[in-house]
Order: C-alpha cells, then structure tokens, then sequence
C-alpha cells in the first residue's frame, strides 16, 4: 500500500488516478512514500527517507526545495501545460485591461450609486476619464514562447496585433505551432525598445530573478504596458512603482500582488487566479497523480524537474531503478551488477537507470548497487 500526503486540497478527478486498493492519500499521513503539492510551502519541512517524490500540480515549483529534494533521492515532478489554457485567457483579458481602464471606470461606475435618474448623464460627462488604446496595431513583445506564450501570441495576431517573440529555447515542434506572422526575434532589446506591451512567459530562476528592473525599464518605450502571470519575482516592485510615477510605465498588471504594489493607480493586481479554474485544476491533479503513480509503481520519470525522463513500458519482468550522480561510468558497474535489459537517461550530472531483470533479484542486490560511487537511491520493483 502506497501513503500519498496531500498538502493541499487536490480534486477528486486526480485522487481517482490512484485506486483504492493500492493508495491511501489524506492530509494528515505520516511517512509518506509520495506527496502532493499545490501552493503550500514545502521549504520548511523535513523528508524522511521513505519520500520517493513529489508531484506539484502546476507548473511552478518555486515551493518546492528542489535542490534539498535531488541530495535526497526524492523526485519532483510538475505539470507544464496542464493550466496553460486558463492562464491564456486571463491574460487575454489582462491584455485588455491594461489598456482599455476596466477596472477604474467599473470602480468609478459603482460609485454613482444614489445619484437616480443623474446617472446617464454623469456617465457620459465622466466617460472621458477612462479612454484608452485599442489593442490593434499595437505592438505586442512575448518573453517566453512555451505552450502559454505561444497561445496569447496567436490570439494576439487575431486580434490584429503586431507581435514579437523571444525564446531561446525554443523547439522545432513548439515553432510548428506558432502563427507565421509572429516575428520570431534573436534579441530580447527590440522588444523593450519597440513595443507598446510586454507579457512575461519564463520560470524564476537565478537569472531572471529581478530582471525587469530600473536599468532594463529605462529601455523601455514610454508608456510601455506590463502583463506578469509567470512568476512575481521576476519584477522589481519598487522599481515599477518608480517607473509608474514617472510616466515610462503606463500599466503593470501582475497576477502576484504584494504590499509594495497595492494601492497604485497604475497597478492592476489579481489575487494569483491564473490558474483558478475548475478545469484548470483537473486537469493539474490528473496529470500530477498520474506521474506519481508512474514513478511509484514502475520507477517511470514523466516532467521530472530534478531527474531526466525516462519511460520503459512494464513487461512483467521485475526492475530496479537507480539515481546517480557525479559517475559517468556507473551504468557499466550497474550492469554487471544486475544483469538484464538496462535504459539510461541523463540530465546534467545526473542520470537515471532503469534495469528489467533478466530474473528475481538477490536480496542483497540493492546493497551491491548503493556501493557503486555516485549512486544516490536504489529501488527494486
């Protein structure tokens, strides 16, 4: 019997993923072998060494101790893509709040409550206050072409737009799947020198941390307009704020608000709703307890952050699976150690292995592997 520990409410759609009669999952289990995390901070917590891995149902890991988890052995995985949809569309919408001042003309609006038949009227006196541009022809730069970006930059070429992506990673099948009249760009300083809005798509790394700061805004064209649902510390908060008052900064509209940014005219903040949708929210449990399970029953590695993929389809033989670090030789060693069918992939330093057993393994075989230099967990399954 597998123990899943859940740290957040995870939908019912995904808890079935994992059957009953194999899996006991609750908030409050002791010694998990696995555990399930939406946006609950797990920096604080202490593993035991039963925790094989870690499956967080989103794509951000950033709650995640994922260095303190790969010393460990334990796998982390996330669930790219699988929120992409909602995200798209509220920041289609984010788009079209930045420019047209829903939001302080709705604020504006509720106030005339009282004012009887005056209120045509002062709507049309006060209309005025709240103009703004539309989003055709304007000039839209994407930083990041993953699965989100690449959707907002179709919708935004819908909507007449002319738009500039930046990604240096980006892959052949992700290209086949972006409009031609994207403007795929070499260079990120055309974006922030020519455009009129930018839309942040990249994860929070020590690279990009902060990176949209006083130096870089200062590049910026005036009255330039910023959508953030990729990772709040990728921005400069006060920054910003300076950059508001200012005038180079027309609109920063962020779905990660914090008390340097509340209360600013030109601060549009959404409370992290990004992925809040029902849908969103299957779709992320699904995904993320299906590669629990895949990890846990037969060792397979599906959008591991700290480990490389490896998928080999059960055969009915028995396996083992290792973690190895630092030993470019270790595969040889393993495989003299345990003979059969060996499948190797490698991530940086790191390399996972997967051995379908030519017959049972001895008792004392994961003890031999753990002695191979660079092996960090051993698993016979």
């Amino acid at each position: 019997m597998y123990k899943i520990k859940l740290l957040n409410k995870i939908s019912p759609l995904g808890l079935n993923v994992l059957p009953s009669a194999k899996y006991t999952c609750a908030e409050d289990i002791d010694a998990p072998d696995g555990i399930i995390v939406r946006s609950a901070s797990m920096h604080e917590m202490e593993f035991g060494g039963e925790l094989l891995g870690i499956a967080r149902a989103g794509a951000g890991v950033n709650n995640i101790p994922i260095e303190k988890c790969t010393e460990q052995g334990i796998a982390v995985f996330n669930t790219p893509g699988a929120n992409a949809n909602a995200v798209k569309e509220l920041a289609v919408l984010g788009l079209l709040m930045s420019a047209r001042k829903v939001f302080a003309s709705m604020e504006w609006a509720q106030g005339l409550k009282g004012e009887g038949d005056k209120v045509p009227a002062l709507v049309e006196k006060g209309k005025g206050n709240f103009a703004g541009p539309e989003l055709s022809g304007k000039k839209l730069g994407l930083i990041g072409l993953g699965k989100i970006g690449a959707m907002l930059a179709n919708i935004a070429v819908a909507l007449e737009m002319e738009v500039y992506g930046y990604d240096p990673y980006l892959t052949p099948e992700a290209k086949s799947k972006i409009d031609s009249k994207v403007n795929l760009i070499g260079s990120v300083g055309e974006i922030y020198s020519q455009c009129d809005f930018i839309s942040l798509h990249l994860p929070s790394t020590k690279e990009t941390k902060g990176m949209i700061n006083a130096q870089l805004i200062s590049s910026m064209k005036p009255g330039m307009r910023i959508i953030n649902f990729a990772r709040g510390d990728l921005v400069n908060s006060a920054d910003v704020i300076a950059a508001l008052d200012a005038g180079q900064l027309a609109c920063y509209l962020t779905d990660f608000p914090d008390e340097t940014l509340l209360g600013h005219a030109g601060v549009l903040a959404i409370p992290h709703l990004g992925a809040s949708t029902p849908e969103s929210e299957e779709n992320c449990a699904v995904m993320a307890a299906d590669q629990i399970r895949e990890y846990l029953e037969h060792g397979n590695v599906i959008n591991a952050i700290n480990l490389p993929g490896l998928v080999v389809p059960p055969s009915g033989k028995p396996r083992v699976a290792v973690i190895c670090k630092g030993n470019p030789g270790a595969a040889d060693q393993i495989a003299k150690l345990a003979p059969g069918s060996l499948n190797k992939a490698e991530k940086s330093d790191t390399s996972y292995i997967i051995v379908e057993l030519d017959s049972a393994p001895a008792a004392d075989l994961s003890d031999k592997i753990k002695s191979v230099p660079g092996v960090m967990r051993v698993r016979t399954l």
